[in-house]
């Protein structure tokens, strides 16, 4: 199997136990609890300290001694080292190198990149430095000096600590380069802009969009390019939708695309004057249309119905009249509408305090309004980071390099506690993430419901109609479309709702925007406990000044909104493992590509801040990357599903509500907690496997019968001439027989006339086919004849006297000639034998009248 992009990046996830390592030194783990607090021969003591100062310290200075260090990615570059650092959670010693775009922790000796211990500085939510002091009963343990730690919380599930040694100043080097790296000034000093595109282009993202367009519109046989988009021909229109190029330069909506559909029946001069009633001019638009039905999911923000909601638009109230088209069965009846509302019922009338609020039904066709009572992103990004604090304090492993098994607390099981355990899934149920998920998925299947079973048309939004809307209508989408199960339609529906409708990326994953100002704020000091109890290592770090979470983000606009939608893609993966083309595994790739910010794709907070930035030109694209690994190694990747039937589900997912329970998502949030009990995929694993071999045992199958069908086409022609060759023996066989018997009536006729016939080739020893003692070749007469590869002579000499008184054919010729028949007619009447005869006498033949004698086919007949 190719390797998932997180290996790639070096933040593979795939983390194994540690091994301990040969020679005197052991991570701490090996070590019994006394060697570890009383600072006996733990990872602390067996790392050779004293050569710290002969070997170059962290610096803010650039590095060279790892400079060539295999592991770094294209412009790469390492800023500061630190050696003889230890990773707390699996006492693991090593160096640790922040480079400008990761933090790589390096084994001791060995200098593979410990997974754990690596992640992109993007990637990191915020880090503080603490000290532990080490609690032992020993007297001299007052003179051992604390540890100080390192740590680093991710956005990504993980709680990082690394452990310096006192008086080498390196936690300081690596804290200020955190300081300066994890948060730039200004957008275009991420790495992602040091490395550009490199073999990673990206393609215009306004021709992807268009094209969606045009399928939805059903035009998918027109192609975008960019030269449509200059001169303005991409408006094309069905009999129903259109789109406008209103907002080609923005100035209609800022955070809205350049293009978007709208009823047909709605003028650009009437949208101009509809956006004005809703929040940051968001109008309402089309992002999904049914096809053949009529019936489309529409977005849009709150509208500005004042404090005493009593504020109305006739042009808002007629754009959404517009999509309620007339149904196809019953041509004088209008299909309902339903106005989805994602705030709970209060939130949307406290907004009315700043002009927000929601729609009165009696203004919008009698149409039904709905809460769905999802939470803000603060509550999201509150219940985030409980979860993770959850996670780090009840998993196998934690930050504090101590299983849960061994905390003899109230907080964790062990030996039978089932009280304890109670205690934990409260705790879990306490963090409030299933039970978002649980709303963003019973909202979108209830979106989904009404379009594909009433075939009513829905309208969504929330406050500003980019967070929970965003949600909604994109996870509506995923079930009712199968082309967006697919990794093309998947990559269309998040450019589409995600990208191009404005949701805020980088306000939510905590980068720098366009301005360049970062809204994103790393406390010094800080404590993400909660309300849980805190490890060993969170009890040192919450003297002193601290901040609670809720403190340390009130001033920012961070928060999960993206990885809660994908969270609630991969509960759709679970109730329907056969109704997608990607995996889980690529959910998780491409969730770590998207927060390490490698990629251009989803940074700034628009698609008019992306387009001033140059992102597409300037940046490698997510997309293509995701793409070539997947080339190399087809269907058997690990992004691929090998359960996928897109027979079977060629329609819309109408989940039931007793089915839309979520769990934890494995995968991604127990990979660092639980990384054995994380992998939730080993039966897609197997299949997998079981697919790679199948597909192996299929390619030999199909070598072993074009051999067979070569073996028998060559069995055929080989037959085929046998067959020949049989035929050309046979009538070889004739020929000879043929020729035997003419040999022999001649042998006779000539052994009449008192001479001898002697056949000789030149490719055997010469000799005569009669062979005779008398040497005597008095007027002879030689004849050439040429064979297949020899040449044969033939001779014809007279028989001596006593050869001829042998010869019994001479003897009695008169009497009994071979060449007379019974009647006594000569076969031969013009041998002229009375003539012949005579010339026997004195030993003469007269050769002229032997010219003369012919034969005839007839003379070889038997009698």
């Amino acid at each position: 199997e190719a390797p998932s992009p997180s290996l790639l990046l070096h933040l593979s996830f795939s983390m194994t136990p540690p091994r301990p390592p040969s020679g005197r030194q052991r991570p701490l783990r090996y070590y019994s609890d006394s060697e570890r607090t009383e600072g006996g021969s733990g990872s602390w003591d067996t790392l050779e300290w004293n050569k710290l100062d002969s070997q170059q310290t962290a610096s803010g200075s650039s590095s060279t001694s790892f400079a060539n260090l295999s592991c770094l990615l294209e412009s790469e570059r390492v800023i500061v080292e630190g050696y003889g650092v230890v990773l707390i959670n699996t006492d693991e010693a090593g160096t640790l190198l922040v480079t400008n775009f990761r933090i790589l922790f390096l084994s001791e000796g060995t200098r593979k990149v410990i997974p754990l211990g690596t992640i992109p500085l993007a990637t990191i939510e915020k880090f503080n430095k603490t000290a532990l002091k080490v609690q032992s009963n020993n007297r001299q343990s007052d003179k051992n000096p604390p540890r100080r730690l390192l740590q680093v919380t991710g956005k990504d599930m993980r709680i990082i600590v690394y452990g310096f040694r006192p008086k080498t100043k390196q936690r300081r080097s690596v804290f200020d380069a955190l300081l300066r790296c994890t948060k730039p000034e200004r957008v275009w000093d991420l790495y992602t802009f040091a490395c550009g595109p490199s073999k990673f282009g990206n393609a215009n993202p306004k021709e992807r969009l268009l094209n969606e367009y045009f399928r939805l519109l059903g035009k998918s046989s027109v192609r975008a390019s960019m030269d449509m988009i200059e001169d303005g021909s991409f408006t094309l229109e069905n009999e129903l939708w259109r789109i406008s190029d209103l907002n080609s330069n923005y100035n209609l909506c800022q955070t809205y695309p350049f293009a978007f559909m709208v009823p047909k029946s709605i003028s650009d001069e009437e949208l101009l004057q509809a956006c004005s009633f809703r929040a940051k001019c968001r109008l309402p638009v089309i992002t999904w249309c049914q096809p053949g039905s009529g019936a489309v999911i529409a977005r849009s923000s709150q509208p500005l119905v004042g404090l005493m909601m009593n504020m109305r638009s006739n042009f808002d109230e007629k754009l959404v009249a517009a999509f309620c088209t007339q149904l196809g069965a019953n041509k004088g009846e209008r299909r309902k509408l339903y106005i989805a509302d994602a705030r709970p019922r209060k939130n949307a009338l406290a907004n009315g305090a700043m002009g927000g609020g929601s729609e009165s039904s009696s203004n919008y066709f009698q149409s039904p309004i709905v809460f769905f009572g999802i939470d803000n992103i603060h509550a999201m990004r509150e219940s985030y980071s409980r979860l993770r604090d959850y996670l780090d304090m009840h998993g196998a492993t934690s930050s504090d390099g101590r299983s849960s098994f061994l905390r003899h607390t109230g907080w964790t099981w062990g030996g039978g506690n089932l009280s304890s355990m109670s205690a934990s899934v409260s705790l879990l149920g306490d963090s409030g993430w299933l039970i978002h998920i649980q709303n963003v998925l019973a909202g979108a299947a209830w979106i989904a419901a009404r379009v594909a079973v009433e075939s009513a048309s829905v309208l969504v939004h929330c406050s500003d109609g980019w967070d929970r809307t965003t949600q909604l209508v994109s996870l509506a989408c995923l079930m009712l479309d199968p082309y967006y199960r697919t990794f093309a339609g998947f990559q269309a529906l998040v450019e589409k709702d995600w990208l191009a409708f404005g949701h805020p990326f980088s306000d939510r994953v905590g980068m720098p925007n366009i301005s360049g100002s970062g809204n994103f704020d790393f406390p010094r000091q800080s404590s993400s406990a909660g309300s849980y109890p805190s490890s060993p290592v969170r009890q040192s770090t919450q003297s002193g000044a601290s901040q609670s979470p809720s403190s340390s983000h009130a001033q920012n606009n961070y928060s999960p909104i993206f990885t809660q939608w994908v969270d609630s893609v991969s509960q759709l993966m679970r109730m329907y493992p056969c109704a997608f083309e990607f995996s889980p595994t690529f959910l998780v790739d491409f969730m770590d590509c998207l927060l390490s910010c490698r990629f251009g794709n989803f940074l700034c907070n628009s698609e008019k801040e992306r387009q001033q930035c140059a992102i597409a030109e300037a940046c490698g694209c997510i997309w293509a990357y995701l793409t070539d690994l997947r080339s190399l190694a087809t269907t058997s990747h690990v992004h691929c599903n090998p359960f996928y039937d897109s027979l079977k589900y060629d329609g819309p997912l109408l989940p039931p509500a007793a089915s839309l329970a979520p769990t934890l998502w494995p995968q991604f949030h127990l990979r660092w907690a639980c990384p054995e009990e994380a992998k939730a995929a080993d039966i897609e694993v197997q299949c997998r496997a079981m697919r790679a071999k199948y597909s192996e045992m299929q390619k030999d199958k199909e070598a072993t019968e074009r051999r067979v069908d070569e073996i028998s086409f060559a069995m055929e022609s080989l037959s085929a001439e046998l067959l020949r060759e049989r035929r050309m023996s046979w009538s070889a066989r004739e020929s000879a027989k043929r020729a035997t018997k003419e040999y022999r009536a001649l042998t006779r006729a000539v052994q009449s006339l008192g001479c001898k016939v002697n056949f000789t080739t030149s490719d055997v020893e010469d000799a005569p086919l009669e062979t005779n003692n008398n040497n005597n070749n008095n007027n002879s007469r030689r004849r050439d004849r040429q064979g297949n590869n020899s040449d044969v002579s033939v001779s014809i000499s007279l028989m001596s006297e006593e050869n001829r008184s042998e010869n019994q054919v001479g003897r009695v010729c008169e009497a009994l000639c071979p060449l007379r028949t019974r009647e006594g007619v000569c076969r031969w009447p013009e041998a002229g034998c009375a003539h012949l005869g005579s010339q026997f006498v004195g030993l003469k033949t007269n050769f002229d009248a032997f010219d003369r004698l012919s034969i005839h086919e007839s003379y070889f007949k038997s009698e």
